[in-house]
């Protein structure tokens, strides 16, 4: 009897360990893995402004029977270019020294035949009224080479500030088109990533030199900062 009382409590734990699951949910159902429905779309913004400094490279190309005598030269004549500038207005700060050579002339049977030196200097013009006059006085005190202007604008931050903004809401517009085509509301902004951006002119720019004209003619023009972003917008 002992034996069979013993096996039926056996039977009776086994159907109990069995039943016990009974009710409760499935692992993979639990309340942590709700999936999260999600869109991603670019937004690009542009900001416009107009340019309040402009940069100029000016410099002086001169000959010497020797190295010595051309480099002694060109030395004088970038001197002269730079207190022409600084006479003109452009505070020393704003001056760089962008290059400085000396090098053999040869003729066609390859001996040398002289020494030319080249030397230039950067100039940052922060009144573009001035710009002109800069660029003038310093070609009347020798500077043979001129190139630029390359303008900037000293609040460029600001504005590239705005071409964020800009951007964001272009991207809000397109994500809040493409929900309302799916038949959902967007909701809270998931992740924002900041894409490469540069500032570009609007409109072609030149230098214009002018014989008869009392100041060289430099304009502006308009200059655009460009913004692109990546936002990524949960849908509900």
């Amino acid at each position: 009897m002992k034996i069979a009382s013993i096996a039926a409590v056996a039977a009776l734990l086994v159907a109990a360990a069995a039943l016990a699951g009974v009710g409760r949910p499935p692992a993979a159902h639990s309340a942590g893995s709700t999936e999260t429905h999600t869109i991603t779309v670019d937004g690009r913004g542009t900001a416009r402004g107009v340019p309040d400094t402009a940069v100029f490279s000016l410099g002086v190309e001169s000959s010497g029977a020797t190295a010595r005598a051309a480099s002694a030269a060109n030395a004088d004549h970038m001197r002269r270019v730079i207190e022409a500038l600084v006479g003109a207005g452009v505070a020393r700060s704003d001056l760089q020294t962008q290059d400085v050579s000396v090098y053999p002339r040869e003729n066609g049977s390859g001996n040398v035949i002289g020494f030319t030196a080249t030397g230039s200097v950067s100039a940052t013009v922060k009144d573009i009224a001035r710009a002109g006059k800069a660029v003038d006085a310093a070609v009347a005190a020798g500077a043979n080479q001129v190139s630029g202007p390359q303008f900037e604008r000293s609040s460029r931050a600001e504005l590239y500030r705005q071409a964020l903004r800009d951007a964001f809401s272009n991207a809000r517009a397109k994500a809040e088109a493409l929900a309302e085509e799916a038949g959902a509301q967007l909701g809270q902004v998931h992740r924002i990533n900041e894409n490469d951006s540069e500032s570009v002119p609007v409109y072609p720019i030149a230098l214009r030199a002018a014989e008869s004209t009392p100041a060289t003619p430099v304009e502006p023009g308009t200059q655009e900062v460009d913004a692109n972003v990546t936002v990524t917008f949960e849908l509900a």
